[in-house]
């Protein structure tokens, strides 16, 4: 009897929780999974008169014109490399940010940094950009006017040359992202107990020592986690940073040419739904494939970091 009504409990509670969830998956189910039945529409080739379901299917046609297309190598060269940098240089520095911040304890100038390393995060891609566009601009930058002039050189058209904008959108995702990324390993290194740091320091650990052999190791499910995901995701590129910052300059499509840029100028300058389709279902089969493939090859090293 008793055993029966701890039952009715357990299910009013879990009941309970569930219309908690209902809200979120809600939002799931609209904005991500009944999305997902328009996938077909890679396979056809869309006629606006005919409509979308009576039109023409052409099987894997969109594909093929997609590959035979040097656009094809070039955004997904970009998106992968992009990504690749991101995910290397973002975890490295923002672990670096995350420590020199808890050195700092509970001071004032710690909460004064915090905030404005947090504060890029926080802009939209347009105002960026034209923070961007100040320090770049051909006739009025910064970089030109103010530095290249200064020192008697010629000032540099950076919105016509592909070259320097893989550093640039490098630097600017990175000055956007880090605060953000470093409060997660924050919280993770706040979490260490701080008797583990005293011991090393009473069997004598220098700074160095007690970073490399106590906090690094300590961050490692943390950190494996993070890339995951980002990993999760290595095949999708920030729209805004690769659209928004180079002001969709054609002449620098060659650097930041991606597979969103490519799907948005599909739809919107060519006006070739199934083209535009295509590239997006390649991308999200791709980004599919790695995120296994990843997790695959962590539970192999490591199966108690592996997410399933």
């Amino acid at each position: 009897m008793a055993s029966t009504i701890q039952k009715k409990k357990n299910r009013k509670k879990n009941l309970m929780y569930l219309l908690f969830l209902l809200p979120g998956l809600l939002y799931l189910l609209i904005n991500n999974y009944i999305p997902m039945f328009g996938v077909f529409i890679a396979f056809k080739n869309i006629d606006y008169v005919k409509g979308i379901f009576k039109s023409d299917w052409i099987g894997l046609q969109n594909f093929r014109f997609l590959f035979k297309t040097k656009d094809a190598l070039i955004m997904t060269r970009n998106t992968l490399l992009y990504n690749v940098a991101f995910i290397v240089l973002g975890t490295i520095f923002a672990i670096f940010i995350a420590i020199l911040l808890c050195e700092l304890g509970e001071r004032i100038s710690a909460r004064l940094f915090q905030s404005a390393l947090i504060l890029p995060y926080l802009l939209s891609w347009v105002i960026i950009s034209y923070i961007v566009f100040a320090f770049l601009s051909s006739d009025n930058g910064y970089i030109n006017k103010a530095i290249l002039e200064a020192a008697g050189k010629d000032g540099i058209n950076w919105y016509g040359t592909p070259f320097y904008w893989v550093i640039i959108l490098v630097l600017v995702y990175l000055w956007k992202s880090m605060g953000y990324q470093s409060i997660v390993y924050m919280s993770n290194i706040a979490g260490i107990d701080s008797s583990i740091k005293e011991a090393a320091r009473i069997d004598g650990a220098n700074k160095l020592q007690e970073i490399c052999y106590i906090i690094l190791p300590l961050l490692k499910p943390t950190v494996i986690i993070m890339v995951l995901m980002a990993i999760g995701r290595i095949f999708y590129s920030d729209f805004g940073l690769f659209f928004q910052v180079p002001m969709d300059s054609g002449a620098l499509y060659p650097a930041t040419q991606t597979v969103d840029t490519y799907v948005y100028r599909g739809l919107m300058k060519l006006n070739d739904i199934g083209m535009a389709s295509a590239a997006g279902l390649y991308q999200s089969v791709v980004g599919f494939i790695l995120v296994l493939l990843s997790n695959l090859a962590v539970r192999r090293i490591d199966p108690d970091n592996a997410l399933f």
